[in-house]
């Protein structure tokens, strides 16, 4: 009795500064934003007015809000496929296929993983440049130099570009997490399967994809949240929103309206809109992928 009591202490000690933490920095911040969300308040002053769901109201009647959800899912789902589907045929071809200078690929394609949001926001902001950039310089050959693309300044583009930042940020970090899934599929069962006539592409997709895909659920979830995080450091770094709102995504026109118009209670109402959106996602993500888990 004495030692299963004994263990109980020594548990609950190791498990009471994470749990003490979590509540403070997660669990109260949380309620405080549901809470601030119901006031009319700048964020500087002592002056706060409750309003109850009146900024929600505002919130459902705002076009820039709407064009941020809609930015914010053309990035989630559009970021999300590409940079799964580049990944996993990466991964295969890396795992699979005898190349030279396979060590080289990999530290390669991981090394934008290792780079901040801001260096990655220059390197991307230059390229993009619509007079010296890398992107246009190499289409004036094949066009005149009159018109160049405004890549970050063209309100039709500018969340494409944005896309392709965070692609191939985040592409070689997923990327050597399936060739570690991967490494562990027994060799004897493509084997077998070369020996049934099935080529490379059917194996990818009836032997790799099911044997992995616990692991392909489990980050799917977590880069899609991470997604709306990232796309608001991107954003913040190479647009700011612009032009005239277009590149506008969840966190960033949060951060706008409640640090740059004072309107607190407003944006704490965008951040309940947001936390409630994750936990939706996340929910629906992790029902649409639930499968039978295979075992070898």
């Amino acid at each position: 009795m004495k030692e299963r009591k004994g263990k109980g202490l020594f548990v609950f000690y190791c498990l009471a500064p994470a749990a003490i933490l979590f509540i403070v920095f997660m669990i109260i911040p949380t309620i405080d934003i549901f809470r601030m969300s119901l006031f009319k308040w700048g964020g500087y002053t002592a002056d706060k007015k409750f309003v109850g769901l009146d900024n929600f109201k505002m919130l459902f009647q705002s076009d820039r809000f709407y064009q941020a959800f809609q930015n914010s899912i053309l990035l989630i789902v559009m970021v999300t496929i590409i940079t799964f589907a580049l990944a996993l045929i990466f991964a295969y071809i890396l795992s699979r296929e005898r190349l030279k200078g396979q060590t080289f690929f990999r530290v390669i394609f991981y090394i934008p993983n290792i780079l901040s949001v801001v260096v990655i926001s220059a390197i991307f902001s230059a390229i993009y440049d619509p007079n010296q950039g890398l992107l246009n310089s190499f289409l004036n050959l094949f066009r005149g130099a009159n018109n160049p693309v405004l890549w970050l300044g063209d309100q039709k583009i500018v969340i494409y570009s944005i896309v392709i930042a965070m692609v191939w940020q985040a592409i070689g970090y997923y990327m050597v997490m399936y060739m570690a899934s991967m490494a562990n599929v027994p060799e004897s069962l493509y084997e077998s399967a070369s020996l049934e006539g099935a080529g490379k592409i059917t194996q990818f997709f009836t032997i790799t994809i099911p044997l992995i895909w616990s692991n392909i659920r489990t980050t799917l979830t977590f880069f899609v949240i991470s997604t709306i995080n990232m796309s608001f450091l991107l954003v913040k770094a190479m647009t700011n929103g612009g032009p005239d709102g277009a590149s506008n995504v969840f966190l960033s026109y949060m951060y706008q309206e409640a640090y740059t118009n004072s309107s607190y209670g407003y944006g704490m109402a965008i951040g309940v809109m947001v936390f409630l959106f994750s936990f939706a996602l996340a929910g629906i993500l992790n029902v649409a992928t639930k499968r039978p888990d295979i075992e070898f």
